[in-house]
């Protein structure tokens, strides 16, 4: 892995602190259900899952007597309304990051299990749609993380070596999806009771200041 020509990323937790948006809107519809997460739970159990699978699992564990399509679609019409009214904070470190790799001229790109909708109302609101060059959406695939689709396409698209590419993840599926896909994968989690799921990862980091200081030293980056 040198040099890196090709960054990686995914969105929810890894550029955006989006967690407890979506612990929120979740339970926003559970209310109707008379059930509600904690958010504890939310972090151990459904984060970093995408959100169809999220609520078959919920519905199945509530016993919610409601369609699937329709918790879906009622999930994702709250999602890209919230989205499009509220700022969704970022990671630490990011905007400096992300600044720092374009300018060295390395191509950036996001492969997230969100759907384009809700990628494109978050960038518009925060401006960092200008640093990708190539976005991967749950959209645009047929199977989200923890399969590798995504990052096969990502990298197909982009046309680089997969020893070329480095991948930035905070979850084990997010983690499993980029090393079923043959790819490096770092995982930057702050959270450090969740860095035990996060053991397959190639490095480990509490923030992308670690993770870009470790590139710098090593000498990854030309």
């Amino acid at each position: 892995m040198k040099y890196l020509k090709a960054l990686l990323f995914d969105l929810d937790g890894t550029l955006i602190d989006s967690e407890f948006f979506h612990f929120e809107c979740w339970n926003e519809i559970l209310s109707e259900f008379d059930v509600q997460l904690t958010y504890d739970d939310w972090l151990k159990t459904y984060a970093g899952v995408p959100m169809p699978a999220n609520a078959a699992r919920l519905a199945e564990k509530y016993s919610i007597a409601a369609p699937l399509p329709q918790i879906i679609d009622k999930r994702e019409r709250l999602t890209l309304e919230r989205l499009k009214t509220k700022d969704v904070n970022l990671m630490p470190h990011v905007a400096d990051v992300l600044e720092y790799f374009k300018s060295k001229g390395l191509r950036l790109a996001l492969v997230t299990s969100s759907p384009r909708q809700d990628v494109e109302a978050v960038f518009e609101r925060n401006g960092l749609g200008r640093y990708f060059e190539l976005i991967i959406t749950r959209t645009e695939v047929a199977k989200s993380k923890p399969d590798p689709e995504s990052y096969l396409v990502c990298v197909e698209k982009l046309g680089v070596l997969k020893e070329e590419c480095l991948v930035f993840e905070d979850t084990i599926n997010g983690v499993k999806s980029a090393k079923a896909a043959g790819l490096t994968c770092f995982a930057i989690q702050s959270n450090t009771g969740e860095h035990h799921k996060l053991s397959i990862a190639d490095k480990l980091f509490l923030d992308f200041k670690e993770a870009k200081n470790y590139l710098i030293t090593e000498e990854l980056i030309a």
